[in-house]
């Protein structure tokens, strides 16, 4: 075991990726709800405002979004992206993301589970299917067109996982040696650039808290400290259990602020915060280094086009 450690150690940051990781790709059969208009339609839309029929673009919406079954439905597709993301590194290929080897069970758990909450919550919005064409109808008026509609709503929304390599193909190896080493450089390329993009995708977001927190914690408001939510403490310690889990050690800088800022807030309760000023105070101090840190780390990697979100 200790030599499988010490030869992990002595990898460098993207031989670890890909030694540890696996490629993760969510993808969804989605419903469409909006619908370009026809050219006579569109037509008669232009006409109303005394222009071209050619020069106007125009879609009708099918069903209400804003209902709250189909709401529900669309929950659900919000929280299995954000929990692929949340347990995932970026990959520069569209739709592609990195997770640990050793996570793939529970993530293909997870996500079976998603898909089937979105099986009942389908079906649940496929109840209410009739109530929802009947409304569009009445909004529409002679927009509406009933082969707009599908029969059911059920198997119009979906949700697929899969895996695919992000190794050259073995078969290229017999085929074409050149060609096969010249992917085998193309993908390490590709996992230099990931090491990077999660280098910055963390030092982005520690510094979006830290900012966040340092404000929260100095600010004033009529000579009153600002409102001062757990979100606030909860959202840095959720952070910090994503590093420890997904880090590749690819930046000791990084690495140390990260544990500065968890030395800060270690064992600190919301409520301490708002309770007790010298330990708000302490806390705010303790945050201000590791923001100025930050920035100095963002401004010295410009390469890495590392961006700050505003507040």
């Amino acid at each position: 075991m200790s030599t499988m450690l010490d030869e992990r150690r002595s990898q460098s940051p993207p031989e670890r990726l890909r030694m540890t990781m696996a490629a993760a790709r969510l993808s969804f059969t989605w419903l469409g709800v909006r619908k370009s208009l026809n050219p006579q339609q569109r037509d008669q839309a232009a006409d109303s405002f005394g222009a071209e029929g050619k020069f106007v673009s125009a879609a009708k919406k099918l069903l209400d979004t804003n209902h709250p079954k189909f709401k529900e439905v669309t929950a659900i597709r919000g929280r299995a992206i954000s929990y692929w993301k949340g347990v995932s590194l970026p990959f520069p290929e569209t739709g592609i993301r990195l997770i640990r080897q050793d996570m793939i069970n529970e993530f293909d758990g997870q996500i079976d589970r998603f898909r089937e909450e979105l099986d009942d919550a389908v079906a649940e919005l496929d109840r209410h299917y009739d109530e929802l064409r009947s409304a569009a109808r009445d909004r529409l008026g002679d927009l509406f067109d009933w082969n707009d509609y599908p029969p059911s709503l059920v198997g119009a929304f979906a949700i697929e996982r899969d895996y695919p390599s992000v190794d050259a193909p073995a078969y290229l190896r017999q085929i074409n040696p050149e060609l096969y080493e010249a992917e085998c450089r193309r993908m390490q390329s590709r996992f230099e650039e990931a090491v990077e993009l999660a280098e910055q995708a963390f030092t982005g977001e520690l510094a979006q808290l830290v900012d966040h927190m340092t404000e929260r914690l100095s600010g004033q408001i009529d000579g009153k400290p600002k409102v001062f939510r757990d979100s606030v403490v909860t959202n840095l310690s959720d952070f910090f259990s994503k590093f420890r889990q997904l880090n590749v050690r690819s930046n000791e800088q990084l690495d140390q602020l990260v544990e500065q800022a968890q030395n800060a807030v270690r064992g600190v309760e919301p409520q301490q915060l708002r309770d007790d000023q010298t330990l708000r105070q302490r806390v705010a101090s303790q945050m201000s280094a590791v923001q100025a840190s930050l920035d100095q780390l963002l401004v010295d990697r410009p390469r890495r086009n590392i961006l700050r979100r505003p507040r």
